[in-house]
């Protein structure tokens, strides 16, 4: 066996969430290894929706342009009963976002993935290894020491950091006997991916249609597709549905068969869980491996996007900087009441639509149509604010997502994020030694928008984590102490050391 190789984070699993923590952390100046079990990108659609702030953080990634090329915006998302009335709508396009970027996307997963892999594989930092999985790994104080299994044999690697971006099942998760909390809601669904020739013949929003004879979802994918979800019955088997007979007899209410093409059938179970730690020393879970959410708010994968963003710049500051490993126990506390928030969501919105008692259906039909003609809004989505953690929740707008404006100067549109690059940001209200001030002409342009988001909150500067949540509002020379200060200080690293096999 050859000498370990070192590095400072290594990844397990390179899907969305782990190709997007490996591109986040090259650019903070980690070294990277990142193992996948396949070879290639998966080449058919998963994920459909992604929202507003994980287009900001494509934005900061460089690859906003390479996905807006294959995606669509969403203009809203409607549950009708079996009578084709509307039950709940959600305009999406005129929520606005604080990002400038519109409030949701449908994509194309593959199309996505390359690109992320592709800005990971660019920096000589970052060691993509397909093909391989992670057989063993142990971890002590120092280091995790991994053995991984590939084509030409076993290979070792030494990382100061081992984060399980590897699935619902996560072997990582496993090995380490972290236990799930599960919402108890299991509900398998045909999921039809189709190419469409023709997508005028089809609905342009978002629909979950809650019909007690057949539950069926119908939304909008990336550019020249379209997704149905069918909700298998009592009595109905997987190998059943996926018959193409059955196929065609569930989209011909339709009116399509000339213009789709079949390019993917699959039966999903859809589970609501969170894991019960999301960080045993120094392993830590992301994505699929922490939480999995049903499908009906579109979250899923939004919620492993954020929590590679989230980890990412507290890796770099614990590994680059020397800031107190304890930093990464705010990990956890901070996603979690938002993940919760989603799930709990989702799991609202599927009991609407997986309803097959007829009369069930007829009361619930009743009750949310005179809902609607009394001008009740929809259940809100949950605001992606940080729980407790490395913010100071008690000054105005701790924990709060900082807006991003976009301004027009000289004919071209500019960004804030794009003006201010990297790093934690401070802004306050004139130009110091520590400061970005709004007087300065870099920020002139935003100086009307981030001057109003100060008077609402009464504060004269803010202070902006690297993945644009507000650690506080305040005086600028005590919020530059106050992070320097939390950054120095927290608890010790926990977890046991001891040795783990993640998978066969």
């Amino acid at each position: 066996m050859t000498a370990p190789t070192r590095c400072d984070v290594l990844i397990s699993g390179l899907g969305p969430v782990g190709a997007a923590l490996a591109a986040l952390l090259v650019r903070e100046g980690l070294s990277v290894i990142a193992v996948e079990k396949e070879t290639e990108v998966y080449p058919l659609p998963r994920a459909a929706h992604f929202d507003h702030e994980i287009m900001r953080l494509f934005q900061r990634l460089g690859i906003a342009e390479t996905v807006l090329a294959d995606a669509r915006i969403a203009p809203a998302y409607e549950f009708r009963n079996a009578a084709g009335d509307i039950l709940m709508r959600y305009d999406l396009v005129a929520q606005g976002s604080p990002s400038g970027w519109a409030p949701s996307f449908m994509f194309h997963q593959p199309t996505l993935e390359h690109a992320l892999r592709a800005q990971a594989a660019a920096s000589p930092l970052a060691e993509l290894r397909l093909g391989r999985t992670l057989k063993t790994f142990t971890q002590d104080s120092g280091a995790v020491a991994a053995v991984i299994d590939g084509p030409d044999g076993v290979e070792q690697v030494e990382a100061a950091w081992l984060v399980a971006c590897d699935g619902a099942r996560s072997p990582v998760r496993e090995a380490c006997g972290i236990g799930q909390d599960d919402y108890r809601f299991d509900e398998p669904w045909l999921v039809i991916d189709a190419l469409v020739s023709d997508p005028s013949r089809l609905p342009a929003a978002n629909l979950q249609l809650c019909d007690p004879a057949r539950p069926t979802t119908c939304l909008v994918m990336g550019a020249g597709r379209h997704r149905w979800e069918f909700m298998l019955l009592p009595g109905e088997r997987p190998e059943d549905v996926l018959e193409d007979a059955v196929i065609r007899r569930l989209l011909a209410p339709w009116d399509c068969e000339d213009c789709v093409t079949i390019e993917r059938k699959a039966v999903y179970r859809f589970h609501g869980r969170v894991a019960e730690r999301w960080r045993q020393g120094r392993v830590l879970l992301a994505g699929d491996a922490a939480h999995q959410t049903p499908p009906f708010a579109g979250q899923g994968m939004c919620s492993g996007l954020r929590d590679a963003a989230n980890l990412a710049w507290k890796l770099a500051a614990v590994t680059r900087d020397g800031a107190d490993p304890g930093l990464l126990d705010s990990y956890q506390p901070e996603r979690e009441p938002h993940v919760r928030g989603v799930i709990e969501l989702a799991i609202q919105m599927g009991r609407v639509v997986c309803v097959s008692d007829p009369d069930m259906a007829a009361a619930r039909d009743a009750g949310m149509l005179a809902q609607r003609a009394a001008g009740a809004p929809p259940p809100p989505t949950p605001v992606s604010k940080l729980g407790p953690g490395f913010a100071l929740a008690d000054s105005p707008g701790g924990g709060e997502l900082f807006p991003q404006p976009w301004a027009d100067v000289d004919g071209r549109t500019i960004r804030l994020d794009d003006v201010l690059g990297e790093g934690p940001w401070l802004i306050a209200r004139q130009s110091s030694e520590a400061a970005r001030g709004l007087d300065e002409p870099a920020l002139v342009p935003f100086a009307g928008a981030l001057g109003g988001w100060l008077d609402a909150r009464t504060a004269e500067a803010v202070l902006v984590r690297p993945d644009r949540y507000v650690f506080a509002t305040g005086p600028a020379s005590r919020l530059s102490a106050a992070w320097s200060g939390g950054l120095k200080a927290g608890p010790a690293p926990d977890g046991p050391a001891g040795s783990h096999s993640p998978g066969p």
